[in-house]
């Protein structure tokens, strides 16, 4: 028996200390990885993974040894954590080639694996293949439709295939206010990653941020996902880079990992440097090539500064007809705009969306934060008409509406100047930022705050206004998570009485009214409709249409009649939300959606009807319990609706096209 623990003693030994690996490399030696293709360490200590010298090339660059991910062959992979600094010079600044991944694979290497979209991670036969057992953290510059990659510039976690479980763009959550901050991955700048995993939670993280920032309190994307059936006892660690053109070089410049721990940090004032210049080209052959050039250059100094400022004086020109001197208070001057914005730069990008860019800025003079929105005017309206109705919003006024303070107009582009809301969209907290889940009563305020805004444009303000693009993404959250409504670019204005003559239909899959798909006319009763997919979305923390790959579109006022009919319509609730809830509250706000989602536009209530229903001036009636037809959901019996005394008929499911055009 004696024997026998002897024997085993130094084996338990060696497993104790496998389950606790440690390594940090301050820069790189050729005995610290393992490296094959075009990977290779400079005399500096750079780890580079691609260099510029050939079209499809690849590196990979692996720890030499083994790590235990578990304390036996059929166990649960323990907890780790990781970081690195990374740099990807691009000969051009908007153009690159592919990204870097860093990969948990069974072998130190990837046999088999293709260079260019693929990473040098898989091939065309094997990728999406369950037994791979290959987890990969992607910092992807290219967009590969193939791979459903959201844009070119993207953060994805990838397991057994170049499909991304979960995929975020580049950036990071300022600790200060929490607002995102985007990164350009081929900036030449140097950033740091790191990524964690909790063997407990079965959570990994991914935090991304540039080098002299520190590390983030909210991570860039989380995923919850156990890890034990696709990482195996003994694995290794490593990098893997692509090129599919001769355009960026690839570099790590320091790494550390730890088992059962925190990775130590990295002392960043050791790291070795970055080429200065593309290519590593040599100092002194820059001298006898470059030199002659600058000295031509000199010469043309004087006719380039003559070109600049007339090239200057035409950039910030402006056309300012006759008619615009009555706009006067509400016009900005372009070169302000310009100037609040740092010049329209990438680091100042809000967001994007189908009507043009949005950017944060801050007025020189005043001092005043703003948001810009750039678009090109494409209406079939005239641009005069097209102003004045703009000005027209600016002159709406409400507590919970974006306030839109003026307009810009320089050849066929407008720009839009709004408040700038420091909290960003709600969308972002439903779906983005699931450290930052709002609490029920945020919830149940921004809807209430929501229904105000609406009901001030329907029946309060001079002229019927019609929003027609009421989603979550468009209500704007301030400082302290009060809701604004805003994006009004697809609004429309009639007076009381009359009768709105759009004929587009315009609009977001999913919130789109069935008459309005119909007629293409836009009333306050499309805008009710678009309201009940809203309510819906907020208390069920869900999109009202949820594609799926390979599987039917899930439909979200499906989901919750199907729990209503089973007599638990609380169940359809964000499962975020805990225990932490009025049920009372969201048995409301579930049964006013689906009432405000009424096929029948006669049948919804009004938003008057909707603030008096979430205020509890009037009890909500109840509903009938819902049967199945040919002709889809239906409510067989009627119910009062005060005071309309309408019958709730039945509930359409969404358009499933998208349907979008001018105004």
């Amino acid at each position: 028996m004696l024997s026998n623990l002897v024997f085993l003693l130094p084996l338990l030994i060696s497993l104790v200390a496998s389950d606790n690996t440690s390594f940090t490399f301050v820069g790189f030696k050729p005995e610290n990885l393992s490296i094959d293709s075009k990977a290779g360490i400079t005399s500096t200590g750079l780890l580079q993974l691609t260099d510029t010298t050939k079209r499809q090339q690849m590196g990979h660059a692996f720890y030499p040894n083994p790590i235990s991910f578990k304390k036996s062959s059929n166990g649960t992979v323990s907890s780790f954590s990781m970081t690195f600094v990374f740099g990807i010079i691009s000969k051009y600044p908007a153009l690159s080639g592919h990204g870097i991944a860093f990969v948990i694979a069974p072998t130190g290497g990837l046999p088999g694996a293709l260079p260019g979209r693929y990473l040098g991670l898989f091939n065309d036969s094997n990728n999406g293949n369950a037994t791979n057992h290959v987890l990969a953290i992607e910092l992807d510059t290219n967009q590969s439709d193939d791979f459903a990659d959201i844009n070119d510039n993207h953060v994805g976690i990838d397991i057994n295939g170049l499909e991304s479980v979960k995929s975020v763009s580049a950036g990071y959550y300022a600790d200060d206010n929490g607002d995102f901050r985007n990164l350009s991955l081929i900036s030449g700048e140097q950033m740091q990653v790191w990524v964690e995993y909790d063997g407990v939670e079965k959570q990994i993280s991914v935090t991304l941020a540039p080098l002299n920032v520190g590390k983030p309190k909210i991570p860039l994307l989380s995923l919850s996902r156990d890890l034990s059936p696709i990482i195996g006892n003994n694995m290794y660690v490593g990098f893997s880079s692509s090129t599919g053109s001769r355009l960026t070089s690839h570099y790590v410049l320091g790494w550390s990992f730890k088992m059962n721990g925190q990775a130590p940090e990295l002392l960043l004032s050791q790291l070795p440097k970055l080429p200065t210049i593309f290519g590593g080209t040599e100092r002194s052959k820059f001298l006898t090539i470059g030199l002659p050039v600058i000295i031509v250059s000199l010469v043309l100094v004087a006719i380039s500064g003559v070109v600049y400022v007339i090239r200057r004086k035409r950039k910030f020109e402006e056309l300012l007809e006759d008619w615009e001197l009555d706009y006067g208070p509400q016009r900005f001057k372009y070169k302000d705009l310009f100037v609040a914005t740092k010049g329209f730069r990438e680091k100042e990008l809000l967001g994007r969306g189908g009507f043009g860019k949005v950017y944060r800025g801050i007025l020189p003079t005043s001092k005043i934060e703003i948001a810009v929105k750039r678009i090109s005017h494409e209406s079939r309206q005239g641009m005069r008409e097209f102003v004045a109705e703009i000005v027209s919003m600016g002159r709406l006024r409400h507590k919970n509406l974006v306030p839109l303070l003026g307009y810009c107009r320089r050849k066929r582009e407008l720009l839009l100047v709004y408040d700038y809301m420091p909290s960003g969209s709600l969308d972002k907290y439903l779906y983005y930022q699931p450290e930052l889940t709002l609490g029920w009563s945020q919830r149940f305020g921004i809807i209430k705050g929501v229904a105000s805004g609406l009901f001030y444009l329907h029946e309060e303000w001079e002229q019927v206004v019609v929003h027609r693009d009421v989603k979550a993404s468009n209500v704007m959250l301030d400082g302290e998570l009060n809701a604004r409504l805003g994006d009004f670019g697809l609004a429309i204005f009639y007076d009381r009485g009359s009768d709105p003559q759009t004929t587009h239909v315009v609009g977001t899959v999913g919130y789109i009214a069935p008459e309005h798909t119909r007629s293409g006319k836009a009333t306050t009763s499309t805008d009710v409709f678009a309201f009940g997919a809203f309510l819906l979305e907020v208390a069920c923390g869900r999109r009202p249409l949820e594609p799926r790959w390979r599987t039917e579109d899930i439909i979200l006022v499906d989901c919750v009649l199907s729990h209503w009919n089973r007599g638990e319509i609380l169940g359809a609730r964000d499962p975020n939300l805990g225990t932490e809830y009025v049920a009372e509250e969201v048995e409301l706000e579930l049964k006013l959606g689906l009432m405000c989602s009424n096929s029948e536009a006669s049948a919804r209530p009004s938003m008057r009807q909707v603030v008096q229903f979430l205020e509890g001036d009037v009890p909500l009636p109840e509903l009938p319990s819902v049967g199945l037809c040919a002709s889809g959901l239906t409510f067989p019996m009627s119910y009062p609706v005060a005071p309309m005394d309408k019958a709730f008929t039945h509930l359409s499911s969404v358009e499933e096209s998208l349907l979008s055009g001018g105004r």
